[in-house]
């Protein structure tokens, strides 16, 4: 079963479902980002393509060692035939989606991608070339092998498949403000208010999903311009931020502005949890 999601795609940009032979299309028209109600289609999957069960989230979290967070591994399920989902829209949009299919757990569902955007996180991470042209784009969605890949969520039960950002809030003025606050990487410390104003950074951390072990990486974010005498604004030093991986990120302060695959979070939070789902997802990538 093959489906084509075309999120706020434009008419002049619409791809035709393609005809596969032996398989079954579904071409849908979905919002830019795609709510709750708009992917609701996608429940029943489990019940109409699972033939054998896999061990459960729950028994999955009681059990003592954590190989099944090493490398990535296909999806234990067994299903009736191959189900894939195409997504041809935002990052924010593709996240939507793969955000559904962890929420009903059926991450055995092969997504694949076709980014209306140029500049797609998502296609970095995933080795695409978001340049190609859009039929050329769908051709690679189509028929390229769905590989095991770490699928990075937050306690908000949403899916970050780009690139994730913990910053300081926004003043009056529009223009960001320094992140008060602590950013950890497993066991080892990213950014602390104290570390970052002696070492120059002052802009909060950026959390990109890995495609292997152990699932993600952060970075602190380019330090924010200094006042001076006179009130003038000194432009950053030329510094060398540091890189951690890890399988889980906790970051926690003051008025924190988070933003997922290009998403702000609706309100400032004072804390935030970015980890490696038990599953992985099985994704059409490099």
């Amino acid at each position: 079963m093959l489906f084509l999601l075309r999120c706020g795609v434009p008419d002049d940009r619409r791809l035709d479902a393609p005809i596969v032979p032996g398989e079954r299309t579904q071409a849908l028209d979905l919002p830019a980002i795609p709510g709750r109600k708009d992917l609701k289609f996608l429940d029943p999957l489990p019940r109409q393509f699972v033939t054998q069960d896999a061990e459960t989230l729950e028994a999955m979290s009681k059990r003592p060692d954590v190989s099944h967070q090493d490398a990535p591994q296909p999806d234990p399920h067994v299903t009736s035939e191959r189900v894939r989902v195409i997504v041809h829209g935002s990052d924010a949009a593709l996240a939507a989606v793969v955000s559904k299919l962890m929420r009903i757990d059926a991450l055995w569902v092969q997504v694949g991608y076709v980014p209306l955007h140029p500049g797609s996180s998502v296609a970095t991470v995933w080795g695409c070339d978001a340049t190609a042209s859009q039929p050329q784009l769908l051709h690679t969605a189509l028929t390229g092998d769905a590989l095991p890949t770490p699928v990075i969520r937050d306690d908000h039960g949403l899916v970050t498949l780009g690139v994730a950002e913990v910053t300081g809030p926004q003043g009056e003025d529009g223009k960001e403000l320094p992140m008060v606050g602590e950013v950890i990487v497993d066991s080892q410390v990213l950014y602390a208010q104290e570390v970052g104003a002696k070492k120059g950074f002052n802009n909060g951390v950026r959390m990109v999903p890995t495609p292997g072990a152990p699932g993600l990486a952060a970075v602190q974010r380019p330090p924010l311009p200094r006042r001076g005498l006179f009130g003038r604004e000194k432009a950053p030093e030329n510094l060398e931020p540091s890189v951690l991986r890890g399988r889980a990120m906790q970051a926690g302060g003051e008025d924190l502005r988070v933003v997922r695959d290009g998403v702000p979070h609706p309100r400032p939070l004072k804390s935030v949890t970015f980890y490696r789902h038990l599953r992985d997802g099985q994704f059409v990538r490099r």
